[in-house]
């Protein structure tokens, strides 16, 4: 690549900041968990490593809700449902590598359907038995459907708290639906009890620390791929339409075009990260799709630092570590601790801690 096709990095400090620790992370956690000894007051658990792979896909759910509401100015309070939907493909494959082979090499039905005295696999499973077309999946039914909702709302022009509620709805509907036996997805229960990945045992401590890099990869890219739309034209273009959509509109955009390519961009973001969280975790269920995920979503950007992408990383990094210290030592305050740090950073630090470390390099 030439400097010029470089410059959306280079001119990015605290990226690249974020991406050399980010780096760093990377390389120091294998050694400490695989290289030292558990006795030793370097060790890193590999509890510890499962809990940092799961924030690192938090982080990246975040910089994708941070580009659709920081840049284009969409409060998407539905991306719980798009994290899902890539988390769901990625259980499917899981839970066709369980148990043994049928007469044609096939993998046996999953214990829910045994369970529910299901004879055969529903169509929508077929395929989930490969890793590459689980993975296709993991891309294109969060991007879809992201695509499909955007067609619909971004050519009525809805807008504003009225698309809020409606991307709110779109995945309150989806847990109702997921919760239903008859979908095939598990029910309440969800899907769990996964034993292999790629052939892998995913109780091995070498296979956490692959899934922990392949979420630090899939961060670090994810970044990279939102800080050089939000640093083109197109992300210009996105910036005029968060401030002044009738006049972006008035001088021959195409909004409702540019709405929907981020959004459904976004989606995909959203899906991977899901995949991902997955076999770190070992269950997805329909609790995922929760509107209240997606509204914790919003308050990890705002605290982090909206329109910057580094303080969404900020923000799921430390509020979910809050969560982690205050849910197992003091479960009943946390809910109200999300809500004062909420109210908080809206009255005293609306830019979020990125933009108290931006006023500060200011001054000096």
């Amino acid at each position: 690549m030439t400097t010029s096709h470089l410059s959306f990095i280079q001119n990015d400090r605290a990226g690249r900041w974020f991406l050399g620790c980010l780096l760093l992370l990377g390389l120091l956690v294998p050694v400490l968990n695989l290289g030292v000894p558990e006795g030793s007051i370097f060790h890193f658990s590999t509890y510890s490593v499962t809990l940092l792979g799961k924030y690192l896909t938090y982080a990246l759910l975040a910089i994708a809700a941070d580009l659709v509401w920081g840049y284009l100015g969409i409060l998407s309070l539905g991306h719980a449902a798009f994290f899902s939907l890539g988390g769901y493909a990625m259980g499917m494959y899981l839970m066709r590598q369980i148990g043994d082979r049928g007469v044609y090499g096939d993998p046996v039905l999953p214990d829910f359907m045994v369970f529910l005295n299901w004879h055969e696999l529903p169509w929508f499973w077929h395929g989930f038995d490969m890793f590459w077309f689980a993975m296709l999946m993991v891309l294109v039914v969060p991007g879809l459907l992201a695509y499909v909702f955007g067609f619909l709302a971004f050519r009525s022009r809805v807008s504003g708290v009225y698309l809020s509620i409606i991307t709110q709805a779109l995945t309150y509907a989806l847990l109702l639906a997921f919760f239903r036996n008859e979908m095939g997805f598990g029910g309440n229960n969800g899907l769990t009890d996964f034993k292999d990945l790629l052939g892998f045992d995913l109780r091995e401590d070498s296979t956490r620390i692959a899934l922990f890099m392949a979420s630090a990869l899939a961060l670090g890219l994810g970044y990279l791929a939102c800080r050089y739309i939000v640093s083109s034209r197109l992300g210009l273009a996105c910036i005029a339409i968060r401030d002044a959509e009738s006049r972006t509109r008035f001088i021959g955009y195409r909004v409702e075009n540019v709405k929907l390519w981020i959004f459904t961009f976004s989606a995909v973001l959203a899906g991977i990260a899901g995949a991902l969280y997955v076999p770190q975790v070992g269950i997805i269920n329909p609790s995922e799709f929760s509107p209240l995920n997606s509204i914790e979503l919003i308050i990890w950007v705002a605290v982090g630092g909206r329109a910057t992408l580094y303080g969404a990383v900020i923000g799921a990094l430390l509020v979910n570590y809050s969560k982690s210290y205050l849910t197992a030592a003091l479960p009943d305050v946390w809910l109200f601790a999300l809500g004062a740090l909420f109210v908080l950073v809206t009255m005293y630090l609306p830019k979020g801690i990125a933009g108290l470390a931006k006023r500060r390099e200011v001054n000096a």
